[in-house]
């Protein structure tokens, strides 16, 4: 009877062992597989139309979030104030961040007003939010070429916005079939576009991580 219960008791020890050595490791194999997976933001289009080809701005060597505000800037204003507040506020600080409005000529004025609102709203330094002002063709070749199922309205303005790598290629989810975040919707920027522009900066500092570890070596 003794022996009985002394090998329940042994028994039970070993599973209780096992439970508390393996299924740590198991847990953190899942975690990183899923790391693994959702380490990198899908490459959506690589011929992406930079517009340092018509201004002396540029998408390369930048993460940008690009938008399209349209000659009617005042009616693209909520849409700017949520990505100011979420995103740009945010991430601002981060090296070769910015945010860059395609826009059309005669503009600029329009611009420039919004963007003081945009500093009064969230008392942060906006020279992040950049502007390059271009013809209508010019404006629709830019948008084209990100390669999406989207449309520029009559202002050839967009409520949705896109993310750019420094490469110049357009990254997005692949569930998503607008690719872009619609600035309209704070759930959308909250839920997704913050969590994707997370992983973009942590791609590259990942990547600069690396590169200075190899170089130590």
């Amino acid at each position: 009877m003794y022996l009985g219960i002394s090998n329940s008791l042994h028994v039970k020890k070993y599973i209780v062992l096992t439970v508390l050595f393996v299924l740590p490791l198991v847990v953190y194999l899942f975690f990183a597989s899923g790391i693994n997976h959702f380490a990198k933001l899908p490459v959506v289009t690589n011929t992406v139309f930079d517009v340092a080809a018509f201004s002396d701005e540029q998408f390369k060597d930048n993460i940008t979030i690009v938008g399209f505000l349209g000659s009617d800037v005042s009616q693209q204003k909520g849409n700017a104030l949520n990505l100011n507040q979420k995103i740009y506020k945010r991430f601002q600080e981060f090296e070769d961040f910015q945010f860059l409005m395609v826009q059309p000529k005669g503009t600029e004025e329009s611009c420039q007003q919004l963007v003081d609102e945009l500093s009064r709203s969230t008392q942060v330094d906006t020279t992040g939010w950049k502007f390059v002002f271009l013809d209508p063709v010019q404006i629709q070749l830019v948008f084209d070429r990100l390669n999406t199922p989207l449309v520029l309205d009559e202002t050839h303005g967009s409520p949705y916005v896109f993310i750019i790598d420094k490469d110049g290629a357009l990254r997005g989810r692949d569930d998503n079939d607008n690719v872009g975040y619609d600035a309209r919707s704070v759930a959308d920027i909250h839920n997704n576009m913050v969590d994707d522009v997370k992983v973009i900066l942590a791609e590259y500092r990942l990547a600069l991580k690396k590169y200075n570890a190899d170089r130590k070596i």
